[in-house]
């Protein structure tokens, strides 16, 4: 096992995560299964009680574990499966340790943090990279470790130390130190600054680590005497100093840093042996193809994205990345309007009445509203207005988790005729509960008590003819990852579903409602699941390539093209509809992607898979459909 550790300087969110992932898909597509973990020193148990403000968007795994948004960065960019496990806190080790403590394991030694909490560090590390996280079902070849946060924080001391035993615990030849620091440019004549990298690097090297490579981070290309400067005052080699600009995309760092022979300093350090994998070649060709497709978009689709965590964009970052992702499959360039959903309040109006307006003449200019996820009373009264907004003019919505009780709250209130209808998470004296909280959930305990992770969604037998059950492929049912405490009244089902607005997806008991959709509407369609947290930059996830493409006017013909009978290909937990759209890769590459064509026919859903049908050939060349015999 090979581990490669990175760490940063300087400031954080300097981009760590973004780097360990494209070093880890650079190493991908020389035929290297690797795994990820990510290290941050709070002393949460885990993300799940975190304010999206505060520390970013809450991302949720297949097994329900709530963890740091790196890890959506890691699923997406080499497209594995991770497990809660490979986000290690200081509150699991320290609770881990007291368990142990309390059970006698340390037959009455002092506990210490030098020598019980490092090893439990490096035990942790060591046992979590050798669990399999991709379709091969085997052990990892290489392990990246990102170690949040920034060289010198009090909270992160304890795993640097671990991680400086760790490195002759696995032996020099297994163990690398990318270490991320930023290069400023100061002054109107931009001179790039290396005086906070070589601190940040002394600082690391006081405590024991010594780095292999230094990632500059810089607004601009890095000049070559600087690039020497590093060399010289870092002790590492200049051909191991890496230059991260910022780029047109994150797609592109992954190229960035091949360009400047990343992969050959590391097959060196690490004596790695790249496997000749025609389907990591294969990946390789169609990333690149994917950024040079996202910087020749010009048509635009305009995306209102209503939600009340709005200042802090990486509150929705997973949504964000399944807009792109949609939005590149059908060669449209995305342009997010954030509305912040209290400023669509008619109480907006009398506090201030100029935002008020303002919000309002961008939902009115949208392509598309989405309503995301989120808890909590304040702005879902501008919600419900988007909302009944996108129904009463035909704009396509769609609405994750809170969005789809918002748009059942809505209808509920002016179509179905439930004066006062609210949720009771709103508003407790409602007269019409109709979004309730879950019998079996606590409503006092909340960290780790919401229905979470990979659940089963089984499509009704009325639901063929829908929108959100053709774009899965016809599949009877798809698994999705769930982070909610609220559902939908079932009391109230027949009297909503009497108006027009239909439940086609429901839990394997039928009694959970998990999709819906209006009829007679281009699109408006709610989960209570985030089909966002299995996007991936080659294979979109079906809702959201729904919702772009009808946003963009070419759902109806879409659909008709995947009506049309076809084999029984298939791919990952839904069936493919990649032959419904361009093959530019021929036969034989769709055949690489997918080792098993036959295995399954059209009408069932695995569990376990790829995240979703579509064949990342065709994303990297674009979806085409027909408009008026011309193919666009």
């Amino acid at each position: 096992m090979k581990y490669i550790l990175v760490s940063g300087g300087v400031i954080s969110g300097i981009g760590k995560g973004v780097i360990a992932s494209s070093t880890g898909l650079l190493l991908r597509t020389r035929g290297l299964r690797v795994t990820s973990i990510k290290i941050d020193p709070y002393l949460n148990i885990d993300a799940g009680t975190l304010s999206p403000l505060d520390h970013g968007e809450v991302f949720v795994l297949d097994d329900g574990g709530e963890v740091d948004l790196d890890l959506g960065n890691y699923e997406r960019f080499l497209d594995i499966t991770l497990t809660r496990e490979n986000n290690i806190t200081t509150g699991k080790i320290y609770k881990s340790v007291i368990e142990r403590e309390r059970k006698g394991d340390y037959l009455g030694k002092t506990v210490q943090v030098v020598p019980h909490v490092t090893d439990a560090i490096q035990e942790w590390v060591e046992r979590v990279a050798r669990v399999p996280v991709d379709d091969s079902g085997e052990e990892p070849d290489v392990c990246i470790v990102e170690l949040g946060g920034t060289v010198g924080d009090i909270e992160s001391a304890p795993f640097i130390e671990a991680m400086r035993q760790f490195q002759f615990r696995v032996g020099h030849s297994n163990f690398c130190l990318i270490h991320v620091s930023l290069i400023p440019v100061v002054g109107s004549v931009g001179e790039q600054k290396t005086k906070p990298t070589q601190a940040s690097v002394r600082d690391l090297r006081g405590l024991g680590l010594s780095p292999d490579l230094v990632a500059c981070r810089s607004s601009k290309q890095l000049d070559d005497d600087v690039k020497e400067k590093i060399s010289m005052f870092c002790h590492v080699p200049k051909e191991h100093v890496m230059a991260v600009h910022d780029c047109k995309s994150v797609y592109h760092v992954p190229l960035l840093l091949d360009q400047q022979g990343l992969l050959n300093v590391l097959q060196k350090r690490l004596n790695l042996q790249p496997r000749q994998d025609p389907r990591s070649i294969h990946l390789y060709s169609k990333w690149k193809e994917l950024t040079v497709r996202h910087d020749r978009l010009h048509d635009t689709v305009k995306i209102v994205l209503v939600g009340k965590y709005t200042h802090l964009k990486d509150s929705y970052i997973s949504v964000v990345k399944a807009l792109e992702h949609a939005s590149l499959a059908c060669s449209r360039k995305l342009h997010i309007d954030w509305v912040e959903a209290a400023e669509l309040e008619t109480a907006m109006l009398s506090a201030d009445p100029i935002k008020y307006h303002e919000a309002w003449k961008v939902l009115v200019g949208a392509s598309g509203i989405l309503v995301p996820g989120g808890f909590g009373e304040r702005g879902t009264e501008g919600k419900i207005a988007a909302a009944k907004w996108a129904r009463e003019n035909k704009i396509p919505y769609l609405g994750i988790c809170l969005g789809l009780q918002i748009a059942v709250i809505e209808f509920a209130r002016n179509v179905c005729g439930l004066a006062g209808a609210n949720s009771a998470e709103l508003d407790k004296d409602t007269p019409h509960p109709v979004v309730i909280n879950m019998p079996e959930i606590s409503a006092t305990i909340l960290g780790g008590t919401m229905r979470l992770g990979d659940r089963a969604t089984i499509f009704t037998e009325s639901s063929r003819d829908s929108i959100a059950r053709r774009l899965y492929g016809n599949a009877n049912q798809v698994h999705e990852r769930h982070r909610h405490r609220y559902e939908i009244n079932p009391e109230y089902i027949s009297q909503i579903e009497k108006e027009g607005m239909h439940f086609i997806g429901r839990d394997e008991k039928g009694e959970r409602m998990i999709i819906l959709e209006l009829k007679d509407h281009p699109f408006f369609i709610g989960t209570q699941y985030h089909p966002e947290y299995k996007t991936r930059p080659l294979k979109p996830t079906p809702v959201f390539l729904g919702f772009i493409l009808a946003a963009s006017g070419l759902l109806p013909e879409y659909l008709a093209s995947i009506d049309e009978p076809r084999g029984n290909s298939f791919l990952g937990r839904y069936p493919s509809v990649a032959e419904h759209l361009d093959d530019v890769a021929g036969s034989e590459i769709a055949a690489e992607v997918d080792p098993h064509p036959s295995a399954y026919g059209t009408e069932h859903a695995v569990k376990g898979g790829a995240p979703n049908g579509l064949n990342p050939d065709v994303v990297a060349s674009g979806v085409s459909v027909e408009v008026a015999g011309k193919k666009i």
